[in-house]
């Protein structure tokens, strides 16, 4: 499941950074490529398409620096409670 998540993050974000080889641990805003409209934009695909409720206190900064940021929040959502 890991493996996919990120694939799809990836896919999302090549739109994006057309030429550019972004790795699972870069930090997408140090890089320059985020501006705030694009900060909104992964999170509407992080919950549209990845089937995941953020609530507010999720939407730290650091759970979108990069792919493997992006990729625990998700996997962490998707864990079932018993």
């Amino acid at each position: 499941m890991e493996t996919e998540i990120k694939q799809q993050i990836r896919t999302f974000l090549a739109k994006y950074f057309k030429d550019y080889d972004l790795q699972d641990d870069e930090d997408i805003f140090s890089l320059g490529f985020v501006t705030s409209l694009f900060a909104m934009q992964i999170v509407l695909f992080v919950e549209q398409q990845m089937g995941v409720t953020l609530a507010n206190e999720e939407l730290l900064l650091d759970n979108f620096r990069t792919i493997n940021a992006m990729t625990s929040l998700i996997m962490a959502k998707n864990v079932p409670t018993t």
